[in-house]
């Protein structure tokens, strides 16, 4: 199952690999940019050193001392599968180990959904209801077709939603759909 240390991890050894620079450095980098402000330094390795916005946020988290996000992503993740949603968990974690293995990708827990960004956000996965988690992709130009629906009233960060009610619904189909809107992204 993913998590978001293992996420985190394999983004850091992603960034190792693409830029041949190790994360330390990237954090001292970072630090003597002479920056005190999240955004400001993510929009500066953004335009300076050429690093997408899911490497340059991991980058600024760490430089600010927190762990990506992860104590309060943490949080927010078990409090979105707590209760009766949390059987929509292992919907969750089947998109989220397709999307590990795709570089880039950000998970950015709110209070009610995961967003997936790479250099935007292409993607959201909410367990909406108890036997329900709708996967939210931005496919625009794509017709719906079948489980591939128009997103309507669901939510205007995305073009189209896939309903899911179980893990085994996760298939080949919704993985080239996922790789599709990272590739767009």
């Amino acid at each position: 199952m993913a998590d978001v240390k293992a996420e985190t991890d394999k983004m850091i050894a992603n960034l190792e690999t693409a830029t041949g620079k190790p994360f330390v450095e990237w954090l001292t980098l970072a630090r003597s940019s002479g920056l005190d402000k999240h955004k400001a330094v993510v929009d500066w390795l953004k335009v300076e050193q050429g690093l997408t916005h899911g490497y340059a946020n991991l980058v600024a988290h760490k430089t600010f001392g927190s762990d990506a996000g992860s104590n309060a992503d943490d949080d927010l993740m078990k409090a979105m599968f707590a209760g009766p949603k949390s059987a929509m968990k292992p919907v969750y974690d089947r998109i989220a180990a397709i999307l590990a293995d795709l570089d880039g990708v950000e998970f950015a827990p709110k209070k009610g959904y995961v967003s997936f960004r790479r250099s935007k956000q292409f993607g959201l996965a909410q367990p909406s209801t108890r036997d329900r988690l709708d996967l939210g992709l931005v496919l625009k130009g794509v017709a719906p077709d079948g489980r591939l629906e128009a997103a309507g009233s669901f939510n205007a960060m995305v073009s189209h939603r896939v309903r899911l009610a179980s893990a085994d619904e996760v298939d080949a189909h919704v993985a080239a759909w996922l790789r599709q809107a990272w590739e767009a992204a």
